[in-house]
């Protein structure tokens, strides 16, 4: 039997990158999986490649920014099946290039809503519901600019610091309740997110890679790899 058959899963950020990358593996792993987007074309995009593989998924448009919208994709969740195993909190943006003190507050505004307040939204349903229900599995996608600083990157940085912390106190929280939340923290991975940021600047792209140690960046399905293990 599939590790992950007869679970239910929730991916936001499911349209492409890691989020996709991640929904498929759970899905060839036997989940039924929730494909949450504010992209409805890459986010159908992703249940169909699920599909076409045999897998089972829905579509479920959201925008993690807007605490109803969030509210509703979980009450259409929970309509398609009533418990929720796992929840990935991926949904994320990169936010503008600027340093600190140039930064634009509009852009500072957008990448906190996204990233921070977006996850924190998600995670305050998962959390009532895997208590109510006995126990379940979160993972909330941070990056390695959330353990150290990311030059020009000051919102991106800061959210996902916010982010760790946040994961860290849930966890602690809510282990009593049978409920794990961990967080991944990949490094510069080739996602939709990330190649804008190294087109044609490829300056750039050798001082990341200088700071890697395999001196190549990461895939997606590398990064799936390890949300499934976080909860197997």
């Amino acid at each position: 039997m599939p590790e992950f058959a007869d679970k239910t899963v929730l991916v936001t950020g499911a349209g492409s990158g890691i989020g996709r990358a991640t929904a498929r593996h759970f899905a060839a792993a036997g989940a039924g999986v929730i494909i949450a987007d504010r992209d409805e074309a890459g986010g159908k995009e992703t249940v169909r490649l699920i599909q076409a593989d045999g897998g089972a998924a829905i579509f479920i448009h959201a925008d993690v920014t807007d605490p109803e919208d969030v509210a509703h994709l979980f009450t259409q969740a929970l309509h398609w099946r009533p418990r929720l195993d796992i929840a990935v909190n991926n949904a994320g943006i990169g936010g503008p290039w600027a340093r600190t003190a140039d930064y634009p507050l509009e852009g500072w505004r957008q990448v906190m809503a996204v990233n921070l307040d977006g996850v924190f939204f998600c995670l305050q349903h998962e959390l009532r519901q895997m208590t109510g229900q006995g126990g379940g599995a979160v993972v909330n996608v941070a990056s390695i600019a959330g353990q150290r600083g990311l030059p020009y990157q000051s919102a991106y940085t800061a959210s996902k610091h916010g982010v760790i912390g946040l994961t860290r106190t849930a966890a602690q929280e809510y282990a009593r309740y049978g409920i794990r939340v961990n967080a991944v923290c990949p490094v510069y991975t080739r996602t939709p997110l990330f190649e804008p940021m190294i087109q044609d600047n490829q300056r750039r792209a050798e001082k990341m890679l200088a700071n890697i140690p395999l001196r190549r960046f990461a895939e997606p399905d590398e990064v799936a790899d390890v949300i499934l293990w976080l909860c197997s």
